[in-house]
């Protein structure tokens, strides 16, 4: 199991939007390594996540969430292999069976890899998460007692 502590960012009907606190990849360079590079020319704009609540809630408090993981992996395999294997097949089958050029050759490449891009997304569409909610805090708690960071 994924878990995860969100804040409420709005609620329509019963439907509640939770919203990531976002996190540095690392802070041990203080800023100099790539990964902190690229978080500062792209930004961290904050998606909401819709999820179906039944419990009220209040803008602003904190939800743990839990993602079964069994899915993520067949998620993952649909989205980083499926245009790399379909691009292989493409660019395969126009050299060895077709005898084609070279540029054409890539350009079957390209296009069988847009072609298993939209075959990962119609499977990973198919692929349902079940998101479960863990716990839902008071909204009095400070985040550091909910995280269970304090010191003292």
């Amino acid at each position: 199991m994924i878990e995860q502590t969100l804040t409420v960012a709005a609620i329509k009907g019963a439907t509640v939007y939770l919203e990531a606190q976002p996190k540095p990849a690392c802070e041990g360079c203080n800023g100099k390594c790539g990964s902190q590079v690229f978080a500062k020319l792209f930004g961290t704009h904050k998606k909401q996540f819709p999820v179906d609540l039944t419990e009220s809630v209040e803008i602003g408090q904190k939800i743990k969430l839990a993602l079964d993981d069994t899915n993520v992996v067949k998620h993952a395999f649909y989205v980083y292999m499926m245009p790399l294997l379909f691009a292989f097949a493409g660019m395969f089958i126009a050299a060895l069976v077709l005898g084609l050029n070279e540029p054409l050759q890539i350009l079957i490449a390209f296009t069988s890899a847009a072609l298993g891009l939209f075959f990962a997304r119609v499977q990973g569409d198919k692929l349902k998460h079940q998101v479960k909610v863990i716990k839902i805090y008071p909204i009095s708690l400070p985040i550091t007692q909910i995280d269970g960071d304090c010191t003292k």
